[in-house]
């Protein structure tokens, strides 16, 4: 998802988008960290900038919707 398409959601859509990956991201590190299957780590670093840039245009509608 581009950060274009991120900034056509609302507030609430993507404060629950941050919600779901997180629960992705734990479940991944658990798979990486206890099974060792995990198909690649990279896996792990897009998701955590993922969660980045949509928690960055977050901060952004906030201080937006503030002014």
């Amino acid at each position: 998802m581009e950060a274009d398409q991120i900034r056509d959601l609302s507030v609430e859509e993507i404060e629950t988008r941050i919600d779901e990956e997180k629960e992705e991201l734990e479940e991944l590190k658990f798979q990486h960290a206890i099974q060792g299957r995990l198909e690649s780590p990279i896996i792990l670093r897009t998701k955590r900038r993922f969660i980045a840039r949509l928690k960055t245009i977050l901060n952004e509608k906030q201080s937006a919707d503030e002014e």
